[in-house]
């Protein structure tokens, strides 16, 4: 975050969430006016927007978890792609590197 408005306005978004209260663009400032933090009028309602239909409990929560919200793109799912194409790779890297050896071999390096 670069600026104190920023800041000042994800902290009263937490402060809201954690209450279980709604975030908007009202409460923010009512919640930046009591702590005495002066901010641009439109960084309230940009954050209330921001969050508009978001839990933010849940964003928290699964932060860095790395659980998708719905199917892969195509509609396969990612784990059988990359199990079919896994040991196809894995043939590839195993050739690839006998081939190697082999040249290495017919040069005298090995």
């Amino acid at each position: 975050m670069g600026s104190k408005a920023e800041l000042a306005c994800v902290y009263s978004a937490l402060i809201l969430a954690d209450d279980d209260v709604a975030i908007t663009g009202e409460k923010i400032q009512t919640i930046l006016k009591a702590a005495a933090v002066d901010v641009e009028p439109y960084w309230p309602g940009l954050f209330a927007k921001a969050l508009e239909g978001i839990s933010v409990k849940d964003l928290i929560t699964n932060v860095g978890s790395g659980v998708a919200a719905g199917p892969a793109p195509g509609g396969a799912p990612v784990p059988a792609a990359a199990a079919e194409t896994a040991p196809a790779e894995k043939k590839e890297e195993t050739k690839k590197k006998e081939e190697s050896e082999e040249s290495d071999d017919d040069m005298g390096f090995g």
